[in-house]
């Protein structure tokens, strides 16, 4: 049954594993899953983690990214993820979601779900998403704060505390790298490089700072598209693409919506649909069905009958003993 119902990898591997990628030389591409599902497809395909983004869990309760999801409604859905694959899973906590004291149970918490690890940003809370116009960073003290927090609140050491600054766009790049030096000195092990704008930018802020850094590739955003090799080259030690497979499935969501208004059938996007078997292959039925097989498929030996008869037989005969009679 190991790796059927979850993953067959502990959730201190894979923080282990999560560390060892940072520092492999090899950069680590981590698509956005907005289901298990869909981490099962990731971990399929070959890529090295799954991210799980603060946006697509607000689009999945078709919420805008402004800070209304609640530390809960995160947490239950990193653990949904992480339950299903062998990678590692990196999570959005947001700001920590409040108060210095709020980023420490938030790591608690996150570890409790298996969770990698998290990275938590230096905005106002409540926040918005990096690549809207309008938001406001908090003091360089006060994020110094939250990582404190958050860093000296795990327990299992390998859980890595990834800081986000989206100063950036408020501030200049100059001061976003400030920004990422007192970071790692208050103990991030990665930092998130929010809305740079393009290659340039990029290769100063790898330049600047010592330790891991992550870059975000989300569509229609502030960023240029750069590749995983060319990102790479850079000296950058992880990618996330956190809102692209979220996007993929709603354009075609809707498409097919659209043409079923329009025409009253599917059957013209049957050839567009993963099929039946490819969906049961990546769920694993057969794997489902051998178990319970092996489970209501059974036969009794003859040996265990008369075990099970002595033993009812004692049993009978003690309730005689004690007064008791036995009923068939």
């Amino acid at each position: 049954m190991t790796g059927l119902l979850a993953a067959a990898t502990s959730a201190a591997d894979k923080r282990v594993a999560l560390r060892a990628g940072l520092v492999s030389g090899q950069i680590q591409r981590w698509p956005g899953a907005f289901n298990p599902l869909v981490a099962k497809l990731i971990q399929e395909l070959g890529f090295e983690g799954v991210y799980v983004s603060g946006a697509v869990v607000s689009a999945e309760l078709a919420l805008p990214d402004i800070g209304l999801t609640t530390l809960t409604e995160v947490t239950a859905r990193g653990q949904q993820i992480a339950r299903v694959t062998d990678l590692p899973v990196l999570i959005d906590a947001d700001t920590g979601f409040g108060e210095p004291m709020n980023a420490a149970r938030t790591v608690t918490l996150l570890e409790d779900a298996g969770l990698a690890g998290c990275h938590i940003e230096d905005q106002v809370n409540p926040k918005r998403c990096g690549h809207l116009d309008g938001k406001a960073v908090v003091p360089v003290a006060e994020m110094v704060r939250r990582l404190r927090a958050a860093v000296s609140a795990r327990r299992d050491p390998n859980f890595v505390v990834c800081a986000r600054t989206d100063a950036r766009g408020t501030e200049g790049l100059a001061a976003a790298i400030d920004r990422a030096k007192a970071y790692a000195d208050a103990g991030a092990d990665l930092v998130f490089t929010e809305a740079l704008a393009d290659a340039a930018e990029f290769a100063k802020f790898r330049a600047a700072v010592d330790i891991p850094l992550l870059a975000n590739m989300t569509e229609f955003g502030k960023s240029e598209l750069l590749s995983a090799p060319t990102l790479a080259d850079l000296g950058y030690n992880a990618v996330i693409y956190p809102v692209t497979t979220l996007r993929l499935a709603m354009f075609a969501v809707e498409r097919g919506l659209r043409e079923i208004a329009s025409t009253g059938t599917q059957s013209g996007l049957v050839a567009e649909m993963q099929p039946r078997a490819r969906l049961y292959e990546l769920l694993d039925y057969q794997q489902y069905n051998d178990f319970d097989s092996g489970i209501f498929n059974f036969t009794v030996s003859q040996r265990s009958e008369r075990t099970m008869s002595t033993a009812r037989f004692a049993h009978d005969g003690a309730e005689r003993r004690r007064g008791g009679g036995v009923s068939e």
